[in-house]
């Protein structure tokens, strides 16, 4: 077996809370756990922990919360824990004068095979592009973000339906070994970590605001399936209704194509037989679950029970 290593972890969101748990119960030993301050959160703003804060103070690891990083205190805290490595899932970017502090150096996990899908969202960007396949990445952080020499990567197939959220929940998962598995490489001291290519034409991965969330109903069809399941559970991907004197705020959650010959202009909604088509270039999207405005998340066949959609409505 390879030597234990001292671990401080950097994480914040539910994702990074399976690999923190990895180290944990391998025989590395995790020494701190860095992670965003809490914040107000809900109705009555009470403050609310992250993920991995949760899991840390369930494990009764020390924790650090600083609101900047490069702070002379936050910097000497760090070095106290003599800790040979750091590990970042899903976390904000470093100041230098932080990640050079270990020894071994410090890595990130990227849920996308880098150099492609840089950047915020990889997983939601693989599967609106339609992508077959998808990844892990650790790396070893530099100055720039995502573009660090490759020390892991593991390919990993996206099923034909799959959503946001299964495949996150299958890659959490994968996280633990990968994880794992590139800590017991450093510890080996037989690291080989190799540059990324140089490639003009990559792919990238951006924050989803409200305008790339937005359905583009004049793309085709299964483009646009893609579009929705790659935004689901969140953010989900939404369209204007178009009544005949009101527009409707509507997320779309769930839906599949049917190549088709459509008679009426893209983003016209029909009702037929307990389902919701709208046709687009190339056939009609059904939509099988979607959310109206002031009511929960619904099967389109019981929303219909109980809702009647206009004549000449259009998602536009």
């Amino acid at each position: 077996m390879n030597r234990s290593l001292r671990v401080i972890f950097m994480g914040t969101p539910a994702f990074a809370v399976a690999g923190l748990r990895g180290i944990i119960e391998s025989h590395h030993h995790v020494v701190a756990v860095i992670t965003a301050p809490d914040r107000p959160a809900g109705r009555g703003k009470k403050l609310r922990f992250s993920a991995v804060k949760e899991e840390a103070l369930a494990q009764d690891i020390p924790i650090l919360q600083p609101e900047k990083l490069s702070n002379k205190k936050t910097i000497e805290q760090l070095k106290a824990f003599k800790a040979d490595v750091f590990v970042v899932v899903a976390f904000r970017m470093l100041p230098k004068v932080v990640w050079k502090l270990p020894k071994l150096g410090t890595f990130n996990l990227h849920a996308s095979l880098l150099p492609h899908y840089r950047g915020a969202a990889p997983i939601h960007w693989a599967i609106i592009n339609g992508e077959k396949q998808t990844g892990l990445t650790t790396f070893l952080i530099d100055e720039k973000i995502d573009t660090g020499a490759v020390l892991l990567q593991e390919i990993m197939p996206i099923k034909p339906e799959e959503t946001m959220g299964e495949l996150s929940q299958r890659m959490q998962k994968k996280s633990i070994e990968m994880i794992v598995k590139t800590l017991d490489v450093l510890a080996s001291d037989n690291t080989e970590a190799v540059p990324q290519p140089r490639d003009k034409n990559l792919i990238p991965a951006p924050k989803l605001t409200r305008e790339n969330t937005r359905v583009d109903w004049s793309i085709n069809g299964q483009e646009i399936v893609n579009h929705i399941r790659g935004l689901n559970p969140f953010p989900t991907a939404w369209s204007m209704l178009a009544l005949h004197d009101e527009e409707l705020y509507v997320k779309l959650k769930r839906a599949h194509f049917i190549v088709g010959t459509p008679v009426n202009p893209p983003g016209t909604v029909n009702v037929e037989d307990q389902q919701l088509n709208v046709a687009v270039n190339d056939g009609y999207v059904y939509i099988d679950e979607l959310q109206l405005p002031n009511k929960k998340s619904m099967e389109t066949a019981a929303l219909l029970n109980g809702y009647n959609f206009p004549e000449k409505c259009r998602f536009v």
